[in-house]
């Protein structure tokens, strides 16, 4: 019997990776595995339903790939550390995810032998490179193979070529494209192809349900959120998901990303993360009670690098290791409550409750009782901080003068 090649597919069920399954074995003879790498976005039901499609096929297996865990270890927690958000707007749900399900398939390529690794990706997208770049550092030896990409098809010819091969599935063109993760929701299609308009309540996965105001405390343990209106959480991903669920029912953190693409053209996309946009600013207020003025100035400068590297597929360059060294370091007394009040659409950061608030001081009060020094301390202070600015006009005076 012939011994046929064995590519690894990333495989999500839809249509594209579902035309790549069978146009691997029907056309170009290969022996079809596909993997799911789940960051945690799939539901129990939805894996089932992804292997029974790869199963109807052909596929010779399919593995499901439980990376949650991996993915908030090795990227949420410094997110979170960083205050990620793209452009100051966006918490680079879909592109943090693409990473991470690259890496597991073509670990799992590795693992099993696969000749090849392929996916679905158009060439009109960021998670091309992503999973190209991800592919050709860890495994240059497996052949990248991307027929959807490489042949420029429509969606008309996939479902044709499905149908030739007695696959009669019902491929619904949905208006709009939904990409539903751990730590955001991605809504793209109709409204945000076009500057001008933005998405319609209905375009959002959740739908507001609560109208009356609630408050909404989360505890950070150097940095890492540990419990949710005072109620302990040690799974940290079981923390995220108990925020979005209270969170999403007021419509928090929907809003319109517009960025610059991996290959150079801006791109625009809605989204809802309940979750990480009240854990972040949460947080952010937080390290404002305990962090010091430069490394509060620094995190900004290295969460921002941080988040651009991440995007655009950098993650495997080591200086992503020292950034994360730095994160860390940063987050030894990020500790505390956060108090929130959550209304439709809106939330108000309402105070802090930590130990290393660096308010609680007996050096003094702002702006009511100063403890630490004296009038005299200041008014000399003062004359010295002035120097440089009283020696350039001083300089630049007598020179202009001069010149007249």
């Amino acid at each position: 019997m012939e011994n046929k090649k064995k590519v690894v597919l990333a495989f999500s069920g839809g249509l594209d990776t579902s035309f790549c399954a069978k146009y691997l074995s029907e056309t170009l003879g290969y022996e079809v595995h596909t993997a799911i790498a789940n960051t945690g976005g799939f539901s129990e039901e939805e894996l089932h339903n992804i292997e029974a499609r790869s199963k109807a096929l052909g596929a010779a297996s399919h593995a499901t790939l439980d990376v949650t865990g991996e993915y908030y270890d090795k990227s949420i927690r410094y997110m979170i550390a960083g205050n990620v958000l793209r452009n100051g707007t966006y918490p680079i749900s879909v592109s943090s995810e693409r990473i991470f399900q690259a890496i597991a398939i073509i670990e799992y390529a590795k693992k099993i032998g696969a000749d090849a690794v392929a996916h679905g990706s158009t060439g009109a997208g960021n998670d091309q490179v992503r999973f190209d770049l991800t592919f050709q550092i860890l495994a240059p030896e497996i052949e990248i193979i991307t027929p959807t990409r490489d042949m420029n098809l429509t969606r008309e010819y996939e479902i044709d070529f499905l149908k030739k091969h007695g696959i009669e599935a019902d491929f619904k063109k949905l208006e709009y494209s939904i990409n539903k993760g751990l730590w955001g929701t991605s809504i793209g299609g109709k409204e945000t192809l076009h500057s001008e308009q933005t998405l319609p309540e209905e375009a959002y996965p959740s739908q507001v349900t609560c109208t009356a105001p609630e408050t909404l405390s989360i505890t950070f343990e150097k940095g890492e959120p540990v419990a949710v209106n005072g109620k302990e959480i040690a799974d940290r991903i079981e923390a995220i998901r108990t925020i979005e669920a209270i969170g999403s029912k007021f419509g928090i953190g929907r809003d319109m990303h517009i960025g610059d693409t991996i290959i150079g053209i801006k791109g625009r996309v809605g989204f809802e993360a309940a979750a990480p946009i009240l854990i972040i600013a949460a947080h952010k207020m937080l390290e404002k009670h305990t962090l010091t003025k430069w490394q509060l100035y620094w995190k900004d400068q290295i969460g921002t690098w941080y988040g651009i590297f991440l995007h655009e597929a950098q993650y495997l360059d080591p200086v992503m290791r020292d950034m994360e060294a730095f994160l860390e370091s940063t987050q030894k007394h990020v500790t505390g409550t956060v108090t929130i009040e959550l209304r439709p659409y809106s939330y108000t950061l309402v105070g802090v409750d930590s130990k290393y608030d660096l308010m609680k001081t007996d050096f003094g009060e702002y702006g009511e009782q100063n403890r630490a020094w004296t009038a005299d301390d200041v008014k000399g202070f003062t004359t010295i901080m002035g120097n440089p600015m009283k020696i350039y006009y001083n300089v630049t005076n007598r020179a202009e003068n001069k010149e007249k």
